[in-house]
């Protein structure tokens, strides 16, 4: 059986944060955003609109790209490092939102690698059990509400948003249609990097941790760099070489959407020309768990990917996690 991309949605929120809104917050300036990240401006979530909002209508699209509803599918997984709650799951909010009664959902937090470990584990749960044939798989974040604002290295980088997918169990494809390949990885021996330091057990919220800013993205710049570009390259490298796929197949690559620098450091050490790499860092800055998902499926929806053609995800996230994996859509 082959597991394949039955349809794609997005959904990013209204609000506009532009580089100059920045720089009537923090001491920053468009130049020296656009020069570092290649962010122009990022998607804010207004404050009634929670993370499972936002995947509920990345969802809604999905499904309808689909041609399915939500009575038709057998699992959901949302991957989010930021929840609605710390439980319920925003899969069991999203379960009673989208009528998807038969559905068993959960949660997966892998930070920005997020969407492609719900890519396999929902391979994974359709392969393995006989009866499932649809999984919607998510990534949905709000970011803007763990972002520390008055921290200029951390705040122009991140925005909300949500990319959904839907996996369909189904024969064997004659054009090789579905997921070809997959790698990933974590090693937590680097999870001080990246991390929100307050909030769960071993530092519970307290009025002194929020004045302290402890309930915000942390990050050392330099080292997640470093370790990013050579974890995409080499996660990409292995799909490739598992699947028998030379760099000169490959339709579209998409990488995470973290930084330029980044993107543009992996494009080149996989040999990959600007042609074929798929970028919207400017439009929405860096969305976490849902960057994958947004940049797959502005990719179909535009045309840039087509049926037949070949994708290469590859992604990296606190935890550390990382990963890529070879899709034919």
């Amino acid at each position: 059986m082959s597991i394949v991309i039955a349809g794609t949605g997005s959904y990013v929120p209204e609000k506009i944060l532009t580089n100059a809104d920045l720089e009537k917050m923090v001491e920053t300036s468009d130049e020296w955003i656009r020069t570092r990240t290649g962010i122009e401006e990022r998607r804010i979530a207004e404050p009634g609109q929670a993370s499972a909002d936002l995947a509920y209508e990345a969802g809604c699209r999905a499904l309808e790209a689909a041609g399915i509803t939500g009575a038709d599918l057998d699992t959901i997984i949302v991957a989010t490092v930021t929840p609605n709650h710390v439980f319920p799951s925003n899969g069991c909010i999203l379960q009673a939102k989208l009528g998807a009664t038969k559905a068993f959902c959960f949660d997966v937090e892998a930070a920005c690698s997020g969407l492609l470990y719900t890519l396999e584990i929902g391979r994974a749960l359709l392969n393995m059990i006989p009866s499932r044939r649809y999984a919607l798989v998510i990534g949905a974040e709000k970011l803007s509400c763990i972002t520390d604002w008055s921290d200029r290295n951390t705040c122009v980088l991140f925005g909300d948003g949500a990319g959904a997918v839907v996996l369909e169990k189904t024969a064997e494809t004659e054009d090789g249609r579905g997921i070809i390949a997959t790698d990933i990885h974590s090693d937590g021996n680097y999870a001080e990097i990246l991390k929100m330091p307050a909030g769960g057990s071993r530092i519970p919220a307290t009025e002194q941790t929020v004045r302290d800013h402890l309930h915000f993205i942390k990050m050392e710049g330099r080292e997640t760099f470093k370790l990013a570009v050579n974890a995409m390259v080499s996660a990409a490298k292995t799909v490739m070489v598992s699947a028998g796929v030379a760099s000169s197949e490959i339709g579209v690559v998409i990488p995470h959407q973290a930084n330029l620098r980044i993107i543009n450091a992996v494009a080149q050490r996989l040999d990959v020309p600007e042609d074929r790499l798929f970028v919207n860092i400017n439009k929405y800055g860096n969305t976490s768990a849902a960057s994958i998902g947004i940049c797959m499926d502005e990719a179909i929806r535009s045309g840039r990917v087509k049926r037949g053609d070949v994708m290469l995800l590859t992604t990296f996230g606190g935890g550390l996690t990382w990963g890529a994996a070879l899709i034919r859509y």
